[in-house]
């Protein structure tokens, strides 16, 4: 990589440090660092959410698809889009409508409300282990990223670099800086990709003529997907839309229950079509300059020698010109650093707040409450890059981690805000035996009937158990659960 590329990108790294610096002096409290203030408008919300929810990951594992699959890869960021969507009409309202989440921090204080404490304290506890995951996949992007990019960077090197840079700008900055720094970082990665990436990269591997010549016809269809695929990534991402840590922390930063709205529609339209094409888009030439043997200097010699999620770092440090890449590498890195911070802050707020406040009240204003948040961050940071060590894929690390949090979450969340019936007892065991089914089945069975994914079994005994244990063990207070929201505000009007 060029000299004139390795400084704009240092200096990128050093204003994205830069802006952690400027927030860490002026946080107050837990406010600032966990909720951005509670007054955030929707256009930064709404690229904050997309930034996220896409990032680094999905960027790459986007590249990796469109490389195996094709165009019927950005089907899988329609099921992003369906999330945001339902989450817009069905889940804002409860949570922006009920003024006991005015000063709520964190995803499992919903629990705690419909619930009880224990059940919010088991909900932190999946939370935390599910975002250390995502956390993980963020750096194990970057570190692909790297070593496709830089001559002679090896995979664990270029995860400690990746992992030092995200957990120190996220322990400095907080969800104030996640916020503001995404907007900018999206707006760097659609510049990118618009400008630089995809028409260069395209230009490079023969245009048109030579993609449909090149390549398999399925790839360039929309059909070449199977149902499995549809189900997958249905039961996997629409959930993480309503028990995403990240995402309720957005939402108690929005204003009020119009600008989340607001947010979350923009998010959508990010996702699918606009991310969606252009990510495959860019896997899709990598296969093409793969097919080409464009790039047997790098050691692949042909398509079956390039891993489908290094081909597309591989593609751009082929046919970037110096200058170009420095920016392009920028982008990228952008999205991941916008996705990894804002997993680190989830993590750490369940840590904090749901798990060690259940045992210990907390000062949330205090300045020590601010210092052993930072430290928390910074401890989970360093546990997340120890993970990512001992994986090799980022986008099966990350839907991993989604499989976990929802078959985990997500029925207990529905029934919470739409059963009357739900129970505590109920909300746990469908916890516990949900997510522990999904990681059973991931662990111990590589073929599950019908091809289907371990989520699916996952989320289907979670319910089953919660259905079966609310109605044999309900609780004193669910004679109306779901009109609990209700009473709440009347009691604080009058």
């Amino acid at each position: 990589m060029h000299w004139i590329d390795l400084t704009i990108f240092f200096l990128y790294m050093v204003g994205m440090l830069g802006f952690g610096v400027f927030f860490l002096q002026r946080n107050e409290g837990a406010d600032d660092y966990y909720v951005g203030g509670r007054n955030m408008t929707s256009l930064h919300i709404g690229l904050s959410v997309v930034a996220t929810d896409v990032g680094g990951g999905f960027s790459i594992g986007l590249g990796g698809l469109g490389f195996v699959m094709g165009l019927s890869g950005s089907w899988m960021l329609f099921t992003g889009l369906l999330g945001a969507w339902l989450a817009a009409v069905f889940l804002i309202p409860k949570v922006k409508g009920n003024p006991v989440f005015d000063k709520a921090f964190t995803f499992p204080e919903v629990f705690e409300y419909y619930f009880t404490p224990q059940v919010a304290l088991v909900a932190g506890i999946i939370s935390a282990i599910g975002y250390a995951g995502f956390t993980s996949s963020q750096i194990l992007a970057g570190a692909k990223l790297a070593t496709g990019t830089f001559a002679d960077l090896d995979l664990q090197t270029a995860l400690i670099i990746m992992g030092s840079v995200a957990v120190l700008y996220t322990v400095m900055g907080g969800l104030k800086a996640v916020i503001y720094t995404d907007t900018v970082q999206w707006a760097i990665l659609m510049i990118g990709l618009i400008f630089i990436g995809i028409p260069i990269s395209y230009t490079a591997v023969g245009g048109w003529e030579a993609i449909s010549k090149t390549v398999d016809p399925a790839l360039l269809s929309m059909t070449n997907i199977s149902w499995q695929d549809v189900i997958y990534w249905t039961v996997t991402i629409i959930p993480i839309w309503f028990v995403g840590m990240t995402l309720y922390q957005r939402i108690y930063a929005c204003n009020d229950e119009e600008t989340a709205k607001r947010a979350w529609y923009l998010a959508g339209v990010f996702e699918w079509p606009i991310m969606a094409f252009m990510g495959v888009s860019l896997g899709l030439f990598a296969k093409v300059g793969a097919e080409q043997g464009m790039f047997a200097y790098l050691g692949a010699a042909d398509v079956s020698e390039t891993d489908p999620e290094t081909g597309l770092p591989m593609l751009l440090r082929t046919v970037l010109p110096v200058g170009l890449m420095g920016i392009m590498m920028s982008a990228y890195f952008s999205a991941i650093l916008s996705t990894a911070d804002s997993c680190l802050m989830a993590a750490s707020g369940n840590v904090v707040s749901d798990i060690i406040g259940y045992f210990k009240d907390i000062d949330h204003d205090s300045d020590t409450f601010l210092r052993f948040s930072q430290i928390t961050t910074f401890v989970i940071g360093t546990f997340a890059l120890l993970i990512a060590t001992t994986m090799t894929n980022v986008l099966d690390l990350m839907l991993y981690s989604y499989a976990f949090m929802v078959s985990g979450l997500f029925v207990p969340i529905i029934g919470a805000l739409y059963w009357q019936k739900s129970s505590s007892i109920g909300a746990i065991a469908a916890m516990i035996f949900g997510g522990s089914t999904t990681v059973s089945l991931e662990i111990f069975l590589e073929n599950l009937p019908a091809g289907l994914d371990a989520n699916v079994f996952g989320i289907t005994v979670s319910a089953i158990v919660f259905v079966v244990v609310s109605l044999a063990f309900p609780d004193e207070n669910t004679e109306n659960i779901t009109d609990k929201s209700v009473d709440n505000v009347n009691t604080i009007n009058e």
